[in-house]
């Protein structure tokens, strides 16, 4: 139990949040592939497997991130009694979680067509090399944005069988998306980070760091819009699309505080209610 514990822990799976931000774009660009005068089976089937797939890629991420961060870690008060930073589970058997995790998301995975399954492959070295990215520059939200959206595109191929302009519009805006939202919960730790010398966007634009977060969310807003425009979607998508400028720009930024760690974890998680309410944006855009 103890060890079970442990994976658990290391996985992040009480902390749900994390998987969702990665499951979000994966239904985005499932919607917006999707005929929905055909069946719902096979949506909600391709649905299913993208939230598993989310989960257990995720929990790989997280168990690569703490490997390659376990020195980084143990210097930094929030992260200092992870498992491996405590040297509760050791480099080993956290390889051999890595393995299992990867191996049941590739049986995910080999369910869908071949495009979708040679894009996935081909995503992997930036899922996992993302962790290194903070000690070379102050982007690594960026690389986080370019991987953690990337399901949109899988989203749309699952169905289509070919990318397009849409998805890839929707794409850019995703990652900004999660370059707003990472930024945000990069400001609990930065104090730590200016002494360890991990670099991140939080870190580059810590003395403006609304005005970058602003702009971020405005091109997340202005990719929709135009995704919308090229789907063709009703009015009610546009009318719709308030609630999702509502909550970025009057709740998060309204509410993020880049001095209070709580603010900035309480205005990321509600990036969780962002997703969901662009998910039934675009469905009510399709009615």
């Amino acid at each position: 139990m103890k060890q079970l514990n442990f994976f658990i822990e290391l996985t992040r799976l009480k902390k749900p949040i994390g998987f969702m931000l990665l499951f979000w774009p994966c239904a985005w660009g499932l919607t917006i592939a999707y005929d929905f005068s055909n069946s719902l089976n096979d949506y909600f089937f391709y649905l299913l497997l993208f939230f598993l797939g989310s989960v257990l890629m995720r929990s790989a991420g997280c168990v690569v991130n703490d490997i390659f961060d376990k020195e980084f870690d143990k210097k930094v008060k929030r992260t200092k009694n992870r498992p491996i930073a405590s040297n509760k589970v050791s480099i080993k058997l956290a390889i051999f979680y890595t393995i299992i995790l990867c191996s049941l998301a590739f049986l995910v995975l080999i369910n869908f067509n071949n495009l979708t399954i040679i894009l996935a492959l081909g995503s992997m070295p930036l899922a996992f090399t993302y962790p290194l990215m903070k000690r070379f520059t102050h982007w690594p939200q960026l690389f986080l944005g370019i991987t953690f959206n990337y399901g949109l595109i899988l989203g749309w191929t699952s169905i289509v069988g070919e990318i397009s302009i849409v998805p890839i519009i929707f794409y850019l805006g995703a990652i900004f998306w999660t370059l707003g939202y990472d930024t945000i919960y990069g400001f609990q730790d930065i104090q730590d980070d200016e002494i360890i010398g991990v670099k991140s966007t939080s870190i580059k634009f810590k003395n403006k760091p609304k005005n970058f977060v602003t702009t971020c969310y405005a091109l997340l807003i202005l990719s929709i819009l135009i995704s919308g425009i090229l789907m063709n979607y009703n009015y009610f998508f546009y009318i719709c699309l308030l609630l999702v400028i509502i909550h970025l720009f009057f709740y998060q930024i309204k509410f993020f505080n880049s001095k209070n760690p709580t603010s900035c974890l309480r205005v990321f998680k509600s990036n969780n209610i962002t997703g969901l309410i662009i998910f039934c944006n675009i469905l009510i855009g399709k009615i």
